[in-house]
């Protein structure tokens, strides 16, 4: 054999043979979406710890938990919303317009638990109100919840003859539960919430429902002709939103043992910045559930670390503010890179 020969590679050699399979399983090789957001939690947690050690005590860790409970749930709902192309800004006066409408019939002598259930379907009712008057008006929801979150403020507070609403059987099995703690640190809430959390993801990424979503909010015409029905995807999702924000109320009524005719005014801000900086994108067509719930940890987080530097609590507002910007600024990055990396894929082909 001439040295010519010698020199080319053997074709059937085991590394010409396994150089294949080694890039199909790089190529394989994908972290999660939510690795960033994560990544960013924890390292803001170890930067706060690092500096201020009893920022890392369980008992404040579980406190910060504790405090994200609400919001998050709420914040799971509006990734189904910026998945789909919607935003509901009406979604803190279901939080509590709900709350206030099971803590009345607490305080009317009904069973603390069929009130939550009442209290989830009121919150529904209040979405399918959202739901029919962007379809029947052609109005993106953004346009809707903003009339109806006056709407709902105004009724809410004229039920509460805006007063705060303390349910007198603060004493039984409801009220009991949901305000209990496991081992005395893990509140009994952030464990529906951890729970809530994997159901709607699984629902999201795994069913007909979720995958609706999606294609409606990647585009409209496609998923249209695909026979998905775009307007009842919509107001399903609005729906959902509602029964989230009824169920988030109601747990809190039971949580705190009572609420308070402004609670939740200023939930919005906070539960679109938590989806926002988890990674679902403003225009839609995807949405992550774990990253929305990191996002919110992150908010809390901040606004705890504040605290403990002694810094004053009215900043945490502009922070949230500008942590919105970085990620989205952030998230433009990445699809420009990944728009460039899809180029250059098709360009060699």
């Amino acid at each position: 054999m001439s040295e010519v020969d010698r020199s080319k590679p053997e074709l059937n050699s085991p590394q010409s043979a396994a150089a294949p399979a080694t890039a199909r399983a790089r190529r394989r090789i994908r972290l999660p979406d939510e690795i960033g957001v994560v990544a960013a939690l924890v390292i803001l947690m170890l930067f706060i710890g690092v500096a201020k050690p009893r920022f890392l005590n369980p008992i404040n860790l579980f406190t910060i938990l504790g405090n994200t409970t609400f919001q998050g749930m709420l914040s799971l709902g509006m990734v189904f919303l910026l998945a789909v192309g919607e935003i509901d800004l009406s979604v803190g006066w279901m939080f509590n317009f709900s709350a206030v409408i099971s803590a009345l019939l607490m305080a009317a002598g009904f069973n603390p638990w069929a009130a939550t259930l009442i209290g989830v379907g009121f919150g529904a009712l209040l979405g399918l109100v959202n739901g029919l008057l962007a379809l029947v008006l052609r109005l993106p929801s953004i346009i809707i919840t903003l009339g109806t979150f006056s709407m709902f403020e105004g009724l809410s507070l004229v039920i509460n003859n805006g007063r705060a609403v303390n349910p007198p059987d603060a004493g039984s099995s409801f009220f009991a539960l949901v305000s209990a703690k496991i081992f005395g640190l893990v509140p009994v809430v952030a464990v529906v919430f951890v729970f809530m959390t994997i159901i709607l993801h699984f629902v999201l990424h795994r069913t007909r429902f979720g995958y609706r979503v999606q294609a409606v909010g990647s585009n409209r015409e496609a998923a249209l002709l695909a026979g998905i029905p775009n307007a009842l995807v919509r107001l399903q999702t609005l729906v959902l939103m509602g029964a989230i924000a009824g169920l988030s109320g109601s747990l809190y009524v039971g949580f705190r043992g009572a609420i308070d005719p402004q609670e939740g005014s200023d939930f919005v801000l906070t539960v679109i910045a938590a989806v926002i900086i988890g990674g679902t994108p403003l225009s839609g067509g995807s949405g992550t559930v774990f990253g929305a719930v990191a996002g919110m940890l992150i908010i809390q987080v901040i606004s705890s670390g504040i605290i403990f530097f002694g810094i004053d609590a009215t900043w945490s507002t502009f922070v949230t503010g500008a942590v919105i910007i970085v990620a989205v600024v952030l998230d433009q990055l990445v699809k420009r890179q990944r728009a460039r990396r899809l180029a250059g894929s098709a360009d060699r082909l």
